[in-house]
């Protein structure tokens, strides 16, 4: 596996960090995978996967969203900043038309986990067209009806310390409270994995686990009821392959509970082809849980059904 590192200009002048792993000489090309991250998190993250996906013969490019890992100006980590969500979906969508225009005839997958799955939802309603199949890792569906509450909330709390302040009360109602579902605590990020080594990978690693700022909150709490409605996810085709995989006890999609919810609206939106694994005992990071290899496993075994290896002859 070959690993670069570029910089893309987004429309207004940002400058999107993107991570590229390519497949080592003699692997045949099959398609190409970009990666959407979570919150609080960097797209450096996943090259232990890209190291499976690239074995199998896919290229993979994965970016640094606003205000997370290198795209984030000094200072600047948890604040999404001017364009907020809209900006961020835009980068997203820019990326994949210039990839997929780079590797013509190539599948294209579009994979995002946690907050990068709700980008995921929000800009497949206006591409699928565009994908052959798509993958959402600790997901989850329609906000539950105290969501409205926490929307208020956030705002009152941008009132309060400004758009780049941060409010431990969000992030009480937010990771504290994910965590506690895991207490006794050992760290502040149980949550994340049963994998103790992971976890403290995770919270040694200073491009992870900041507090996200007001504004980004509030830009992500508005967007989630209008991605996850029954008329635009009625917009994507419906003979996209969809794969949702999850660990069962994952908070973020309040312990698959969401996700079964997401599963009922692809459903009733007419999508044909949306195959699902809940893994037992595992928490939010199911790529990083103790049953790992299982979970790589089960996603290249996904991968071969939906985009199969060229045969030889």
């Amino acid at each position: 596996m070959r690993a670069t590192t570029s910089s893309f200009p987004a429309a207004d002048g940002a400058a999107i960090h993107v991570h590229t792993w390519t497949p080592d000489d003699g692997v045949a090309l099959r398609g190409v995978i970009h990666v959407a991250h979570g919150m609080a998190e960097h797209a450096g993250r996943y090259a232990r996967l890209a190291e499976s996906l690239t074995a199998a013969g896919f290229v993979v490019h994965a970016n640094d969203h606003r205000g997370h890992g290198r795209t984030a100006p000094a200072g600047e980590l948890g604040h999404f900043g001017p364009g907020g969500w809209a900006a961020l979906v835009a980068d997203l969508k820019a990326l994949v038309l210039r990839e997929r225009e780079a590797h013509p005839g190539l599948p294209f997958v579009l994979m995002g986990h946690s907050m990068g799955s709700f980008a995921v939802q929000d800009l497949i309603a206006d591409i699928s067209d565009r994908l052959d199949a798509v993958v959402l890792s600790g997901s989850n569906g329609k906000p539950p009806p105290i969501a409205s509450a926490g929307r208020l909330i956030a705002r009152a709390e941008r009132l309060r310390a400004g758009p780049r302040g941060h409010s431990a009360v969000l992030d009480g109602l937010s990771t504290d409270a994910f965590n506690k579902q895991f207490a006794p605590n050992r760290t502040a990020f149980d949550w994340l994995s049963r994998d103790e080594a992971e976890v403290d990978k995770y919270a040694r690693d200073p491009l992870c686990g900041f507090s996200s700022t007001t504004d980004t909150w509030v830009e992500l709490l508005d967007a989630l009821p209008r991605l996850s409605s029954p008329l635009r996810q009625a917009r994507i085709r419906p003979d996209l392959p969809l794969y949702l995989f999850a660990g069962s006890e994952d908070p973020v999609s309040e312990k698959t509970k969401g996700l079964r919810q997401l599963l009922g609206a692809y459903e009733r939106a007419g999508l044909r082809d949306v195959t699902h694994r809940f893994y037992d005992g595992a928490r939010h990071e199911a790529l990083n849980e103790t049953n790992r290899e299982e979970v790589v496993r089960d996603l290249l075994a996904w991968l071969d059904a939906k985009i199969p290896r060229a045969t030889p002859r």
